[in-house]
């Protein structure tokens, strides 16, 4: 079984709540026995989440070696220029880890996403924008330190795909198992 989850800010990508924890737990949203979380989101970001009761899915859709695909849209602070979106493609040195070349692009046109809850920080004489990244590799919070390494630092991120399989029109807080086609392009096919 394959599920899609369209995460929403302030859940936790685990069943179990944290001792002393604010954050809801996937626990809150019915589903079925024995599924689990294929990856993580950090319960400050949103989007697409899959899980499963199948355990090899985990290393075929996670493990930087199978080059599986996933697509983050990232709300940041000021415009970064072509040559930040550069740097972020080739790679930067982030904990004492490069991170693998990507791709990165200004979204354009620029999203029209619905309010998060609670609305992210806006500065009234800092612009921001939606950027495109697209990784094959997801250690902890790296969207985020990637962009700050850039001077553009994060205020919303949002998972939009994993391999060919989009969000698209799932509800935040609403999921639904892939058969067929979905599921062979959540594999990349």
């Amino acid at each position: 079984m394959l599920l899609a989850f369209h995460k929403p800010y302030g859940v936790l990508s685990q069943f179990t709540p944290e001792p002393g924890s604010q954050f809801r737990t996937l626990a809150d949203f019915g589903f079925p026995a024995r599924v689990y979380p294929i990856g993580r989101l950090d319960a400050d970001s949103e989007g697409l989440l899959l899980l499963s009761d199948e355990v090899e899915l985990n290393q075929r859709l996670l493990h930087p070696s199978h080059a599986h695909e996933r697509e983050y849209w990232v709300q940041v602070e000021r415009v970064p220029s072509a040559d930040a979106l550069r740097k972020l493609e080739q790679g930067l040195v982030i904990q004492g880890h490069r991170t693998l070349p990507c791709r990165a692009r200004l979204l354009d046109p620029q999203p029209q996403m619905p309010p998060r809850d609670p609305p992210i920080r806006v500065r009234k004489n800092v612009a921001d924008c939606w950027v495109s990244l697209e990784l094959i590799e997801g250690k902890n919070r790296q969207v985020r330190r990637m962009t700050a390494a850039i001077g553009h630092p994060t205020l919303r991120l949002m998972r939009v795909r994993i391999g060919g399989f989009r969000l698209d029109d799932l509800a935040a807080g609403t999921w639904r198992e892939l058969a067929g086609a979905e599921r062979t392009r959540v594999m990349g096919g």
